[in-house]
Parts: structure tokens; sequence; C-alpha cells
């Protein structure tokens, strides 16, 4: 497919159809890589939660592990209904 360079801003770009878009399952990000005289875009995938372990590794090695609450609600189970 042939496509033109159009000015966007001080920059320039290129319009890429929605069909190709859709396709490829680009929604929003793309990761640009340049690979000998080739212009590459890849979907940027969204994990949720993927740094989680680091992190709470991190914590704990920290010692900020701890619970902010006490985890009791005070509530005696006569108050509650079965």
């Amino acid at each position: 497919m042939k496509t033109h360079i159009i000015s966007i801003g001080n920059s320039r770009g290129i319009r890429i159809p929605k069909a190709i878009l859709e396709q490829c399952r680009i929604e929003k990000d793309v990761e640009l890589e340049l690979e000998n005289d080739k212009i590459i875009l890849k979907p940027l995938r969204k994990t949720p939660r993927k740094t989680w372990t680091q992190a709470f590794q991190k914590m704990k090695s920290q010692q900020d592990d701890r619970l902010l609450i006490d985890g009791h609600l005070g509530l005696d189970e006569k108050d509650w209904e079965w």
C-alpha cells in the first residue's frame, strides 16, 4: 500500500487506515523499532500487574508489607443475620 508523508506540527508522519489498525489490533500505543532500513510498529499490550511480584518483594525486604488496618471490623457475630 502506498501512502504519503504528512506534516504533523514540527514532525512528519503517516496516516494508517482503520482496517490495518484493527487487523494488527493496534488500539492506542505502539512500540516503534528500526530494523535495517525498515520501520516496524508493534501494538503495545498493557499487562496489568506485570511488576507486582517485584514490588511485593521490595516491600517485604523493606519491611513495608504490614497491614495498615488490624483487619477486625469490631462487629460482634450476634449483630449478623445468618
